[in-house]
């Protein structure tokens, strides 16, 4: 067998069919653009394959074992996971969930250094490339993907007022997508899948900051009507919508309030971009450029939304707890389901509409809706000052 051949054979492992066929295919077009970047790419895979068996080689999460004196199973990394408040970071995992965690983010990087050379090329070398650089962001923007869902989930489990069965739908999910590197965010949540899809197919247009255009964008997407639904009904929350708008405009809380007071203050209905960009202090980054998505600026929209909500339960301020993700992640492990895809989303109502009294409706009269958990200790996770038991190595 030629070493390419071994090659085509081995990268089975790290992609699915139709991801393993594109690189072939791929690799062969860009070896005709340039042989240096090819063989640089190649070495990257080859990475790749000896990050694979390392997590392949590495002892099942599942199966009981025990260290030091300690019986250690799935259950007991299940209730570390729970217990875990985040300051540890990575040192809180075991070393099968880093190294899976390590294999995704090497391979979120081997596609991003294959678009870059593909994009690049693609002047050169015809219409192969161009459409090759179309498909390969898409393989991309799903590894991303996976890694916020994975993010989301870890974010989960800090959270000191999340449910404590929450919790353990999140931990239980964690160690499946650590279990196999192989596992996409589209085998465990293509609901959220489908709403970073289209969403990262929307630029913000900002206007009136009322969202209507942002909104229908989404629709026109293929936004799933369920995720558009959860924060369109009646009982959604104060909180719950706020995030929906961060998500809506790529902003926080509180740059949309600062851009709200701005227009106020300066009698102005519409706002442009660059306007928000001179009142904010920053760039404000576009998702899709040219046709091109740009699945890192997602990435990094999400972070700034999270690491805003991590302050605000800190300080005690105003504004959502979570982000918009994080509210729909709770409500699909609450309800042990895995959201289906609707392009059918023309029929929701718009989520921004005004609240009644600045207040959600409830059906049971409640203030508290899908997603909004109680901080009543003996109901949540608790996120201990020790950061968690001392489960790891595993």
């Amino acid at each position: 067998m030629s070493s390419a051949a071994a090659m085509d054979t081995r990268q089975l492992r790290l992609f699915d069919d139709a991801e393993s066929a594109l690189v072939t295919r791929g690799l062969k077009a860009l070896s005709r653009a340039s042989t240096h970047d090819a063989d640089a790419l190649r070495g990257h895979l080859r990475q790749l394959i000896d990050l694979s068996n390392l997590v392949r080689a590495s002892p099942s999460l599942r199966e009981p074992d025990s260290f030091a004196g300690k019986q250690r199973s799935e259950e007991t990394l299940i209730e570390h996971l729970c217990e875990n408040d985040g300051l540890s970071g990575e040192l809180a995992l075991p070393l099968k969930a880093t190294l899976s965690r390590t294999f995704l983010i090497a391979k979120i990087q081997f596609l991003r250094g294959f678009v870059q050379a593909c994009a690049y090329y693609s002047n050169r070398a015809g219409d192969e490339l161009s459409e090759l650089d179309s498909r390969l962001r898409d393989e991309l923007a799903q590894s991303i993907y996976t890694q916020l869902a994975e993010e989301l989930l870890l974010a989960l489990l800090r959270k000191p007022d999340v449910r404590l069965a929450t919790k353990r739908r999140a931990a239980e999910q964690l160690i499946q997508i650590w279990e196999n590197a192989q596992v996409e965010i589209d085998d465990f949540c293509p609901l959220l899948e489908s709403a970073w899809r289209a969403r990262n197919r929307v630029n913000a247009d900002l206007g009136s900051l009322l969202g209507t255009s942002e909104y229908f964008r989404l629709v026109c997407e293929d936004c799933p009507s369920d995720f558009l639904s959860f924060f369109a009904r009646d009982e959604v929350s104060l909180q719950q919508k706020q995030a929906f708008e961060e998500f809506l405009f790529d902003m926080t809380f509180e740059e949309v309030a600062t851009l709200r007071t701005a227009m106020r203050n300066n009698n102005v209905e519409a706002i442009s971009v660059e306007w928000a960009e001179q009142v904010l202090g920053r760039k404000i980054e576009r998702e899709r450029v040219e046709d091109r998505i740009d699945p890192i600026a997602l990435y990094r929209s999400y972070f700034r939304r999270q690491l805003a909500a991590d302050f605000r339960i800190v300080a005690g301020r105003p504004g959502p707890r979570r982000t918009a993700e994080a509210y729909m992640m709770i409500y699909l492990l609450d309800h042990n389901m895995t959201a289906r895809r609707s392009a059918d989303a023309a029929a929701c109502p718009h989520p921004l509409a005004p609240l009644e009294g600045g207040r959600a409706r409830t059906t049971g009269g409640e203030d508290r809706a899908a997603g909004d958990e109680a901080t009543d200790p003996d109901a949540t996770g608790g996120g201990r000052a020790d950061g968690g038991g001392d489960e790891p190595p595993g």
